[in-house]
């Protein structure tokens, strides 16, 4: 059986929904960030990281969203959550994630994690002054560019849409005026409708905006 670590509020939920949408035999198990569980010797032997999610499976443990995702995808192919025989459909999948991995949740940790980059507290607190404007920026590119509809990639339905659900439910939160983005909320709603969805983030206990 998969392990997926997850804590909530974080991009593991993308993960969490992806399990659920392919009916995968997984236990979740919950990270306590407010008792730095996730720099505990137990859970670093997991991932050394010590981050979520991580996901555990019967060859090793994996992590980072996008990878986690696809292998969902791929594990359990009759969910078809991926275009698996399409390689250049499959690309744009990848394309897209990692987008959000490495461009949009960076901008977002720029917010509350700004001690990654520096440790200058002016530089911090214009980092977090930063952040409404970055966030709208990479909101509106993927309205503008990426979100298809009726999903990210169209009709059918991906790894995509938990991934850019979960990021796009932080929005709010980060200064952004989302009534400016039309698509975005009518993607959260889409997808708040679904079993899945709505029994991972209830599992988790998240908030969405």
């Amino acid at each position: 059986m998969l392990k997926l670590y997850y804590a909530p509020g974080t991009c593991a939920l993308a993960t969490h929904i992806a399990l659920e949408e392919a009916g995968a035999p997984y236990e979740a198990v919950r990270v306590d960030f407010g008792s730095q569980a996730q720099r505990s010797l137990e859970y670093l032997a997991i991932n050394p990281k010590g981050r979520v999610p991580a996901l555990v499976t019967e060859r090793g443990t994996l992590t980072e969203t996008p990878s986690l995702l696809l292998f969902v995808a791929q594990h359990f192919p009759a969910a078809e959550l991926a275009p698996l025989a399409d390689p250049f459909a499959l690309a744009q999948v990848q394309e897209f994630n990692s987008y959000l991995c490495s461009t949009v949740h960076v901008a977002h940790a720029h917010g509350r994690r700004g001690t990654r980059w520096a440790d200058d507290a002016a530089a911090i607190e214009a980092m977090k002054r930063k952040v409404p404007a970055t966030m709208m920026e990479c909101a509106e590119l993927i309205e503008r560019k990426f979100l298809k509809g009726p999903w990210v990639m169209g009709e059918q339905y991906t790894v995509c849409d938990p991934y850019l659900f979960t990021i796009g439910s932080w929005l709010e939160g980060d200064g952004v005026d989302t009534t400016k983005l039309s698509g975005i909320l009518e993607h959260r709603r889409r997808m708040l409708a679904r079993a899945a969805v709505q029994k991972a983030v209830s599992a988790e206990g998240t908030h969405v905006p």
